[in-house]
């Protein structure tokens, strides 16, 4: 009997047991050599793709391009004035203009503005390199409520703000008016001092104890050294890169800033507006780089204002005026259109300064402004084509014949067939295109009435002086037209009416003061009458200034009839030189200045009354 050796594990072979424990061992290297292998991986390196080589596009300089549009359709056309609010109850907090942002990066753009608003102290719409204009009312909180003001505190105030380097929180009190403008230069002759709240939507304030301050920067493109000169009735001071250059204020205001003196041997010799002109600091910019600028106007009693900055370059001989002094050039950013010409130009004085030429202040090449207005872009009346005597006729049945139409009497049409024979045909013997054309051959008459209205509005004065309040007219322009012949007409018409006024200044310049059109299709129902009334009213207005007449003055109409061709059928005009000369007149603006050739001109400025 075999006695059995005893192994490690009871029941199992010696050799089974040794090749799991070399199993097992295995199997724990294994795994740290893999933990081994995870702990210690490389980091991977980053290596950034080569940069794409993108293709360059050329910029082009984006150009507004006014599509002229065809004669308008024959719908009632409104145009209204929108009553700007007032906006008592907030106040905006302050906002840097938007030619803060533009200045700089506009190089190379030719932008054309909306002139649609331009006033003499600014436009409602930027073009980038333009001074943001705020207004201040010092007689209202900044609610809008009424307080009491006088001037001895007005200047006090504006003294504050002044010295304050311009901090508009010292105005925080005071209403702001919500509507800026944008003003490119800082020209106002001698005007009433209520133009300034009205040009900022503020007309119902009075005209007196109100300031502005117009925010923008100050450039050229290929550097200048030069200085300004200036004049303001009550208030004008300018301040360039932190510094005032200017105090151009009356001599009873120019402890607002006592500050700043000029010792040149010129100030106050030349008239310039109500007053004679200040000297300013001598100013150096380098090309393309721009400073700071701000402007402060304002009127203390009321009466009359006015603001006129005029620009002395280094170097350069100027034409002289009666007084042997030079006649400058007015600051300005760009060119000025011909809607602000003619506000600066209606009471500029003749060699006081220049409206037009001497140095653009913009960071790129100023081509001026081009005028662009709806009027313009209007193509003239159609002219009726001539046409052959003989004309293809169809009858209702379809049948064709040439014939030469001849008149229209007791609803028929009278013909001559190109054999000389005279036909007359019923009119629904025709066809519809036939009679169509008859119709047009044969428009009906109108008694045709020009209607006016006004009513006199007073406005109020300052309680600071004595004087005569202006005379102020609301007119509303109409026509009335009543068919006075039997002829039935299906056919849509077209009526069109200018109200014009005349300058006191100048009895031979008229100014165009509405135009409007209406359609109308004479029926039984409507009578075969037709009364139409301006939507809007207009305003005329007569003050005297130096022993002048200024303003203007209800002179005459124009009204055209047109039938759905575009053809005029009936007209009537106060002067037959306005219906001569309709597609020139078509031409200009609402609110802008004629001859009596129908071609646009300036205003006449006031005479010299020194």
């Amino acid at each position: 009997m075999t006695r059995k050796s005893k192994g490690v594990v009871r029941g199992a072979p010696s050799g089974l047991v040794i090749s799991l424990l070399v199993h097992a061992a295995a199997f724990m290297l294994a795994g740290l050599l893999v933990v081994f292998t995870v702990t210690q991986k490389e980091e991977k390196k980053f290596v950034p793709p080569k940069a794409v080589e993108r293709p360059k596009m050329k910029l082009k300089k984006p150009k507004v391009k006014v599509k002229k549009s065809a004669k308008p359709k024959p719908t009632t056309r409104i145009v209204t004035k929108v009553k700007r609010a007032s906006m008592p109850d907030i106040q905006l907090p302050e906002m840097s203009g938007l030619a803060d942002g533009l200045i700089g990066g506009i190089g190379g753009f030719e932008i054309m503005p909306d002139f649609s608003e331009t006033t003499i102290f600014g436009s409602g719409q930027t073009i980038g390199n333009d001074f943001v204009g705020t207004f201040y009312d010092f007689k209202r909180d900044r609610r809008g409520k009424s307080m009491i003001m006088d001037t001895g505190t007005f200047t006090d105030e504006v003294a504050k703000f002044v010295r304050s380097g311009f901090k508009v929180s010292k105005l925080a009190r005071y209403y702001r008016s919500p509507r800026k403008l944008y003003a490119t230069s800082f020209m106002v002759p001698t005007v009433r001092s209520s133009v300034a709240p009205a040009a900022f939507g503020e007309a119902d304030t009075g005209g007196w104890c109100w300031m502005a301050h117009y925010k923008g920067q100050l450039v050229h493109k290929d550097g200048i050294k030069f200085r300004f000169w200036g004049q303001g009735d009550d208030i004008l001071i300018v301040r360039v890169d932190g510094k005032v250059v200017l105090n151009g204020s009356w001599p009873n205001y120019q402890e607002i800033y006592s500050n700043w003196q000029t010792s040149d041997s010129k100030n106050r010799t030349y008239t310039m507006g109500n007053n004679t002109a200040v000297v300013g600091d001598w100013i150096t910019l380098e090309p393309g780089v721009p400073l700071d600028m701000e402007v402060v106007c304002g009127e203390v009693p009321g009466g009359h204002f006015d603001m006129m900055l005029v620009v002395q370059e280094d170097g350069v001989d100027y034409e002289k005026n009666f007084q042997n002094g030079p006649v400058l050039p007015m600051f300005k950013t760009t060119q000025p259109n011909h809607d602000l010409q003619d506000q600066i130009f209606e009471t500029l004085v003749e060699g006081e300064a220049s409206a037009t030429n001497g140095p653009v202040f913009c960071d790129f090449s100023s081509k001026g402004s081009s005028l662009h207005t709806e009027a313009e872009n209007m193509l003239t009346e159609p002219v009726a084509e001539e046409e052959d005597a003989m004309r293809l006729w169809t009858s209702v049945a379809g049948k064709t014949f040439d014939a030469e139409y001849i008149s229209f009497i007791g609803g028929k049409a009278v013909l001559k067939s190109s054999r000389g024979k005279q036909i007359k045909l019923d009119m629904n013997q025709l066809s519809e295109a036939d009679r169509e054309y008859i119709e047009f051959l044969n428009p009906p008459e109108f008694d045709i009435s020009f209607t006016k209205q006004s009513s006199q509005r007073i406005i109020e004065t300052t309680p600071y002086l004595e004087e005569a309040a202006p005379q102020i007219f609301d007119w509303t322009f109409g026509v009335k037209l009543k068919q006075t012949s039997a002829t039935q007409y299906n056919h849509e018409l077209n009526i069109e009416l200018f109200a014009f006024g005349q300058q006191y200044l100048d009895d031979n310049k008229f100014i165009l003061l509405d135009r409007q059109t209406t359609t109308f299709v004479p029926t039984k129902e409507n009578k075969r009458t037709h009364i139409f009334r301006s939507p809007q009213t207009v305003e005329t207005k007569k003050y005297d200034l130096h022993a002048q007449t200024h303003g203007r003055k209800y002179k005459g109409y124009l009204v055209l009839v047109r039938d759905a061709r575009g053809v005029i059928i009936q007209h009537a005009a106060s002067n037959d030189w306005l219906y001569d000369n309709r597609e020139k007149v078509a031409k200009v603006p609402v609110g802008r200045y004629l001859d009596e050739t129908g071609n646009r001109v300036h205003p006449t400025g006031p005479k010299r009354y020194y």
